[in-house]
């Protein structure tokens, strides 16, 4: 035996230990209790889990789950596309728990399922075979459904007829794919994306091809469901491309959380507290996980561009600038305040504070900083003038009395230009390696989600530009202090801004 079958032994061993430690039939009911319990699990999908897979169901069965489940029951020639975050149970409920629970309910099934290779597959598929195999409550009510001969790894045929599995690995040939006269009637893709395909588009094109001149034409009956099972953590995925070619199909997409109050998708199972320390151990990848919110390589400002050193002390700087960009509900938009110096001809970013939240949060994060800042230091905050209004105002004002003391704000104008033309200035900036990050905070998550802004700012962009339109506009106003003829800025004089407009 090669050590990779006897790894994949142990492993199915084990599955099948941990099913049989499950709950016990009742060996002393009658004929009636046992026909109540069959037709009551083939009408409630929530009782079926429960009572029968009771190793799975830790948490009580979420919304989202069970809609999917009647979804798949009620089209037979659904395409579902199932966009669920990570640690969601997605591969569970698409290889497991809907599979049989159509059986149970009396339907024909050939189950094919594909993974990202094949023994991938043969893994997913046997979850499954290990369930019929040794559940005793499937057992009892569904009789011993193990049948010699046609029991192997990466393929079954049960007792009873109704149930065939097969495990295919992607790109494989399916034509002619059939047990006896039955074509497949059921296929999940379960996770068919990882780095590698990720990081190439021709393979991935060749691969929805594949989907659906090869694997889809192998349904060719009244029943042929199709699933679609995938967190979508990358810019670029192949769950994505067949959503852009297939805009009739449906999609599932669920959100593990709300950026702004951390409440679950899932809350019997999680917390919003698990969320934010997911957060806390790395924004950008628990965005991706479970927000399908992918960071973008940026085609205008690049990772690359980016330079991480250690600044120069606070008080060493010609200039200190922190831009507030409002968010008034902080709902949709960001509120955005980044912190910049300025030091010789190089603009330092130093802070950032980029956050869904209510405007008094970024205002206490203002007064944090300059709580910190070395004596003697001056700090200018600087907002545009179109936010000024009485939200604003009195935001600031609740803050003030927290804090018994004023904050040093300036309201300023913005230039008239086009957003996405204001933001390209900054570009030669970072082309000329003039631009640095502080070090220290390079896993600080609003210095993060400030440069994922930054890397979607395009022609054309769609996404987010709080943080970028902030830094714009703080390495504009430092730029008036630069020296480049041995003396002082014509017309300029430091303080000119702080002088006017204090709150």
């Amino acid at each position: 035996m090669r050590l990779d079958d006897k790894k994949a032994l142990e492993r199915y061993q084990d599955k099948l230990r941990l099913i049989r430690e499950g709950a016990a039939a009742n060996p002393f009911e009658t004929s009636a209790e046992k026909r109540q319990i069959i037709e009551r699990a083939k009408k409630d999908i929530t009782f079926f889990v429960e009572f029968f897979l009771g190793h799975y169901a830790t948490s009580q069965c979420a919304k989202f789950q069970l809609e999917l489940a009647k979804m798949v029951i009620k089209n037979k020639k659904c395409r579902i596309l199932v966009r669920w975050p990570r640690g969601h149970a997605k591969s569970v409920w698409c290889n497991i728990i809907i599979p049989l629970w159509l059986w149970i309910r009396g339907e024909d099934l050939f189950m094919v399922i594909v993974g990202n290779t094949y023994d991938k597959a043969v893994i997913l598929l046997s979850d499954i075979q290990a369930e019929l195999e040794a559940n005793a409550r499937l057992i009892h009510y569904f009789s011993d459904q193990q049948m010699r001969g046609s029991w192997e790894s990466g393929k079954f045929s049960t007792k009873d007829g109704r149930m065939h599995g097969m495990a295919v690995g992607m790109r494989q040939s399916v034509r002619g794919l059939r047990v006896g006269a039955l074509r497949p009637t059921f296929l999940s893709c379960d996770d068919l994306e990882d780095q590698q395909t990720s990081k190439n588009p021709s393979r991935q094109d060749d691969i929805v091809e594949w989907i659906e001149g090869d694997l889809l034409k192998a349904m060719d009956g009244p029943v042929g469901r199709y699933l679609h099972p995938n967190n979508n953590p990358y810019d670029r995925s192949i769950q994505g491309l067949l959503e852009q070619r297939h805009p009739n199909w449906l999609l599932q997409m669920i959100k593990a959380y709300d950026k702004s109050t951390y409440k679950p998708a899932w809350p019997e199972k999680y917390t919003p507290q698990y969320f934010k320390d997911q957060e806390a151990d790395g924004i950008i990848a628990a965005h991706a996980e479970f927000l399908h919110e992918p960071l973008i390589e940026g085609k205008v400002f690049t990772t690359d561009m980016i330079q991480w050193a250690a600044p120069p002390t606070l008080n060493n700087f010609k200039t200190l600038v922190g831009h507030w960009d409002v968010a008034y509900s902080g709902e949709n938009d960001f509120n955005a305040v980044k912190v910049w110096g300025l030091s010789g001809r190089n603009f330092w970013h130093l802070k950032a504070f980029v956050k869904q939240c209510k405007m008094e949060d970024a205002i206490r994060w203002m007064y944090d900083f300059e709580d910190e800042l070395p004596r003697g230091t001056i700090m200018v905050w600087r907002v545009e003038s179109q936010f000024w209004n009485n939200p604003v105002k009195d935001s600031i004002e609740l803050v003030r009395i927290e804090r018994n003391r004023w904050l040093n704000i300036s309201i300023v104008d913005c230039a008239r230009t086009n957003k996405y033309d204001r933001m390209l200035s900054m570009h030669p900036y970072y082309q000329n390696g003039r631009i640095y990050h502080s070090a220290k905070e390079k896993a600080n998550n609003g210095m993060q989600l400030g440069l994922k802004q930054l890397y979607g700012i395009e022609p054309g962009y769609k996404t987010h530009d709080d943080a970028p339109d902030a830094d714009q506009q703080a390495i504009e106003y430092l730029s008036k202090f630069i020296n480049y003829n041995g003396g002082n800025a014509k017309g300029v004089e430091l303080g000119d801004d702080r002088r006017n407009n204090r709150m």
